[in-house]
């Protein structure tokens, strides 16, 4: 359970979204630096990251995250903040279109369901 100055709140999401055409480009040190942008971003929105698996062609990330914020505005805020600071920080992924697709998934989960997502996305790693 998690609690802001007016809330008590048990939110969590399970986003998973993927590059443009669906590239294998998450890789080496873009990908250290899209978990290190990742954990950035949920800092400033007070979001706690339960786990998060970035794979060369898709990102899971299970997220819990204060009321104020829709599935929407997060996933929102995760693709247009890493999309700028990866192309700006890595210009040949300006080659692409756009960094993500604008499609994504979102799932939301209690207790025992976190525990299945943190569960299935760990699987995912091997």
């Amino acid at each position: 359970m998690e609690k802001t100055r007016y809330a008590h709140y048990n939110i969590n999401y399970h986003l998973v979204w993927i590059p443009k055409h669906r590239r294998k480009v998450l890789v080496g040190a873009i990908k250290a630096d899209l978990e290190t942008f990742i954990h950035e971003i949920a800092d400033k929105m007070e979001a706690k990251i339960e786990s998060l698996e970035i794979q060369p062609d898709h990102i899971h990330l299970f997220v819990s995250a204060p009321p104020r914020y829709s599935p929407a505005n997060l996933i929102n805020a995760f693709k247009g903040a890493t999309s700028k600071r990866l192309r700006n920080k890595y210009p040949y992924l300006k080659s692409l279109p756009s960094m993500w697709t604008k499609t994504y998934y979102v799932g939301t989960a209690g207790n025992v369901s976190a525990e299945v997502i943190n569960r299935y996305i760990e699987e995912c790693q091997g």
